[in-house]
């Protein structure tokens, strides 16, 4: 069996018909799994139902889809119906985002996150294997008996969680099937395990069944092109995306150039400079470049650390030739 790699495209200039063409390409190839991210562009369920009817055997991810804008119930008809739709190959990925999206663009409070994702989970959860919603477990909501009209193909579907903090990655262990880190460098991969063994501890499960699937940058280009791109990657994310990454990645020892890259970017007038004061070590840690067989090679050593299933961030802003050649170069060995 081949190892499995997954794909995300991303959200931002989201091209339908390039990534269905890509979907289709991964499905023939081979791929674990295609994902599709949800901000504030197209919606992503109904692009997943797009793809299963023109994919055949390929899982379908939500890479991710918040549990504030949804109610738990609602989304655990969409999960239902596009796991009918696509025959059982859904794999339902939820996080809560972050306070200036769920109140800026949703209108919604950012409240008790951690106390959202398990009751999504755990509503999702007694609905598609046929329970009264009323015995869920929900805390954060008094439901009535409430059953889904609906026979789903399966009585469970995986759901991931994309998490970086502790309480919230043992939450996973406790309840999810799958953590899904981003920018967590991968020899650190341990850390997080542990913790999602501490959660399944509380709750009797088997931790070694959690998958972990980690979003991650591999950029399969020869020479400074690939670097050049990790570097820009990398400040976006330190300098653009609030202190999340921040945070995680002064933990683990990248403080110093987190706050270099931070000043950089935030000030205007030197944005332009802040990939250049993205370390190598950072680029090792968070990133893969060189060749595609460079990259394939890598992707398998990096397995040793925990990385069961490598979800790689499709090229954006380009045209079909460059992500059909991503699609190919990176295909799972048959």
């Amino acid at each position: 069996m081949p190892e499995p790699i997954a794909l995300l495209a991303f959200w931002k200039n989201y091209d339908r018909a390039l990534y269905l063409r890509a979907a289709r390409l991964a499905d023939e190839l081979g791929y674990h799994s295609f994902w599709l991210a949800e901000a504030w562009g197209y919606e992503v369920f109904t692009l997943l139902t797009e793809m299963a009817v023109h994919t055949k055997r390929i899982q379908l991810g939500t890479g991710i889809v918040n549990v504030f804008s949804r109610t738990p119930g609602l989304l655990a008809m969409s999960a239902a119906t596009v796991d009918e739709i696509s025959g059982g190959r859904l794999i339902l990925g939820i996080g809560v985002s972050g306070k200036n999206v769920i109140e800026g663009f949703h209108g919604r409070p950012f409240e008790k996150p951690l106390s959202q994702v398990r009751d999504v989970i755990r509503v999702t959860r007694a609905l598609l294997g046929g329970q009264k919603l009323s015995d869920a477990g929900a805390t954060l909501a008094q439901y009535r008996p409430f059953k889904l009209e609906t026979k789903p193909p399966r009585p469970s579907i995986p759901i991931y969680v994309a998490a970086l903090k502790q309480k919230a990655i043992e939450q996973i262990g406790e309840c999810a099937d799958g953590w899904i880190p981003t920018f967590w460098p991968y020899e650190k991969l341990a850390e997080g395990r542990a913790w999602i063994a501490a959660g399944a501890s509380r709750t009797g499960r088997d931790a070694s069944r959690i998958v972990t699937a980690p979003f991650t940058t591999a950029l399969p280009l020869d020479g400074l092109t690939g670097t050049t791109m990790a570097r820009q990657i990398i400040s976006f994310y330190v300098g653009g995306m609030g202190d999340y990454y921040i945070e995680l990645l002064t933990r683990f020892g990248f403080g110093e150039d987190c706050k270099r890259i931070a000043a950089l970017y935030q000030d205007k007038s030197t944005r332009e400079q802040a990939a250049g004061a993205v370390s190598d070590a950072m680029i090792e840690a968070l990133t893969i470049t060189g060749d595609p067989a460079h990259c394939l090679a890598e992707l398998r050593r990096r397995r040793s650390f925990g990385m069961d299933l490598p979800i790689l961030n499709l090229p954006t802003n380009v045209p079909w030739e460059m992500v059909e050649a991503f699609i190919r170069g990176m295909a799972p060995a048959p």
